[in-house]
């Protein structure tokens, strides 16, 4: 009798998109989480359209797949960006304690997301830079009480420290995990998608590679796109 084959167990595949104002972190937050780096603000550069990250991890037992994008923060961009909300099943909004004006901003975030993802999408409102704590503008408190009111799950951060960076990301995808709707049929299925159907990719010229047919449904026929 020929020896019989383990089954492979599929990664989930998971996108997820950061947004928030500019200089407020996120491409610190997601190079921490990614290659658990830190570059000091002096060093870094403001994100140009759209970054990418894959990052596997497993979570109650479920191997997962994430597909990071991270947007640039900058009204010139915003055209650009508002294509990469489709697929996306987690949404990390990110401001910075110690600049009042990015928390002040989270109302117009989140008039976005009303107009581009479904309400199942999983929201977390990440306070970052807590390491600023001695030129805190935005209260825990503060913060807390409007990621309840816009139904979202909270955790303040520093990407320099590394403080709640992993388990940021780690509650968004327990909340997908534990909402079948947002992946449910996309283990099992193989094949990577690109993301223009082979026209090219979107703007900045990313490919996305392994994402399900399921997260393309809803989207049309034409436009072939899995991100």
């Amino acid at each position: 009798m020929a020896p019989t084959s383990k089954p492979t167990t599929t990664p989930i595949n998971c996108k997820l998109l950061l947004i928030g104002n500019s200089s407020v972190g996120k491409s610190s937050l997601l190079l921490r989480f990614s290659d658990e780096q830190w570059l000091p603000e002096d060093e870094s550069s403001a994100t140009i359209g759209v970054d990418f990250r894959v990052h596997k991890m497993e979570i109650k037992g479920k191997k997962v797949k994430l597909s990071i994008w991270d947007t640039a923060g900058q009204e010139r961009f915003r055209t650009i960006t508002s294509s990469y909300y489709r697929g996306a099943q987690g949404i990390i909004l990110v401001y910075d304690v110690s600049n009042r004006e990015s928390f002040d901003a989270l109302p117009r975030w989140y008039s976005e997301l009303e107009t581009y993802v479904s309400n199942s999408v999983v929201k977390i409102l990440v306070g970052n830079k807590v390491d600023k704590e001695f030129s805190r503008q935005v209260s825990t408190v503060e913060g807390q009480q409007f990621a309840k009111r816009m139904n979202s799950l909270f955790i303040e951060a520093s990407a320099k420290t590394a403080i709640g960076v992993n388990e940021a990301f780690q509650e968004v995808v327990e909340r997908i995990l534990d909402t079948p709707e947002l992946w449910d049929g996309a283990a099992g299925r193989s094949g990577g998608q690109g993301t223009s159907g082979g026209r090219g990719g979107m703007p900045g010229g990313v490919q996305v590679v392994g994402l399900s047919d399921s997260q393309t449904q809803g989207q049309g026929q034409e436009s072939g796109c899995a991100c």
